[in-house]
């Protein structure tokens, strides 16, 4: 079982996910380059932003899938951002099928990011409980949108800007009422097995939540039975 991961941020998916991966599917290994897979490998690379990891990463992607022979899946995660999940995927599904993009035997896996990855951080309810004390903006933001209590994949853009901005502001200031700090570049406890639990937690109790995020959990468990049967 061979996984070619390609995502699209330049720095948070580059830590996380391998990180996530180690604690979900832990007899699937990372390798460093594409072409060192052998028998339960996954390679990691990012497009660098949107929408370059469509138009440069997928025909790069499938050339070295092509040239190795040996990827089962090719795995694209990108965000929804200010469009649609099914929009985004459209616009994938069309890219591949204009420029008559062959994938062979290796099965194509969309994770839509609904809105980014910072979104599904959102729903950790032991990171932020809206009883507990807030100052300003968290304050605001919670008045807005309370991300404990409500499906943060639903919340909106508060005045009107961007979503995934938004989003990633949100979380930046519930880590920092936790005296801790988030960015894309370094996102800290976001990486940990404990925060990915919380995750797992809240879709438990939640089942109508995070419903991107359960997209990538249930493929997760997929190759996790495949490697185990």
């Amino acid at each position: 079982m061979n996984i070619y991961f390609l995502v699209e941020g330049k720095s948070s998916e580059k830590k996380i996910y391998p990180k996530w991966l180690e604690y979900l599917i832990p007899q699937l290994n990372k390798v460093q380059y594409y072409d060192q897979v052998e028998e339960n490998n996954y390679f990691l690379i990012s497009g660098k932003g949107y929408p370059k990891t469509i138009s440069h990463g997928i025909p790069n992607a499938i050339d070295k899938i092509t040239e190795v022979g040996k990827y089962d899946y090719l795995v694209i995660c990108v965000d929804a951002d200010e469009e649609t999940i099914d929009a985004r995927k459209k616009y994938i599904y069309d890219f591949i099928q204009e420029n008559d993009i062959e994938l062979g035997k290796t099965k194509l896996v969309l994770i839509i990011q609904n809105r980014c990855i910072e979104t599904w951080l959102l729903g950790n309810r032991k990171m932020f409980n809206s009883k507990q004390p807030q100052e300003e903006p968290l304050s605001s933001y919670v008045n807005y949108y309370d991300v404990s209590q409500d499906d943060p994949e639903l919340m909106g853009d508060y005045d009107g800007s961007n979503h995934a901005k938004f989003h990633g502001s949100y979380l930046k200031e519930v880590f920092k009422a936790k005296n801790l700090s988030y960015t894309k570049k370094f996102p800290g406890e976001a990486q940990k097995e404990h925060y990915l639990d919380q995750l797992l937690k809240r879709i438990d109790e939640k089942s109508e939540h995070l419903q991107t995020f359960q997209s990538f959990i249930q493929f997760c468990e997929m190759i996790n039975r495949k490697i185990n049967t």
